[in-house]
């Protein structure tokens, strides 16, 4: 399993403001972080590209 960083995030293009990010995730609308795994907070990659890929779902269902 791999994990990202804030800066991985980023590069996946979830470009929100740490503050922002955290105000995401308290009302869980953005997957909580795992911690103690790394010097900063992790994400799982496979939990980010899931959020990506409903994004990109909830788009295409208000388009059509």
């Amino acid at each position: 399993m791999r994990f990202l960083t804030y800066e991985g995030l980023r590069e996946k293009g979830i470009t929100y403001s740490k503050p922002h990010l955290w105000r995401l995730i308290k009302v869980g609308r953005f997957p909580a972080p795992v911690k103690g795994l790394a010097a900063e907070n992790v994400w799982p990659e496979t939990e980010i590209d899931s959020v990506i890929a409903e994004r990109v779902a909830a788009r295409d269902t208000v388009a059509a």
